[in-house]
């Protein structure tokens, strides 16, 4: 395999990787507000992605995989609301530990990675039609 093909390839992946993690920053954003239904059940606990370098044996390239998805475990925020049903004995709801704002630079990173693979993507492409081109 050329070193463009293996170029694409890595990107490729790249940019499956960065895909499941915008869709897991997606639904972190979408339950940061899904607060528990009665006092004993949790609120949506926040999941992070984490990734691996794995070497394609076959083409010769490291490319990147998703290692696991898995949950944060940092403490849950208690909001003051004694008419929710979620409420305790104190009258605090248990909140998803979700901040919102960490989420969209999350998801800005995410997406600027998927664009920067992207474009490895269309020059690798580009080189490979002047290379072409060339040899006519």
């Amino acid at each position: 395999m050329d070193d463009l093909s293996k170029a694409s390839l890595v990107a490729v992946s790249g940019m499956k990787a960065q895909s499941e993690r915008i869709r897991v920053v997606s639904e972190n954003i979408a339950n940061a507000e899904s607060l528990p239904s009665t006092p004993d059940e949790l609120p949506y606990r926040r999941k992070q992605v984490t990734f691996r370098n794995v070497l394609d044996k076959a083409n010769g390239a490291n490319v990147v995989k998703l290692n696991k998805i898995d949950v944060d475990r940092s403490e849950f925020p208690k909001k003051y609301d004694p008419q929710h049903p979620g409420a305790d004995a104190n009258g605090y709801v248990l909140a998803p530990n979700v901040n919102p704002l960490v989420e969209l630079m999350d998801m800005r990173e995410a997406q600027r990675s998927y664009e920067a693979n992207l474009n490895v993507i269309g020059v690798s492409k580009s080189m490979l039609t002047h290379t072409v081109d060339m040899l006519k």
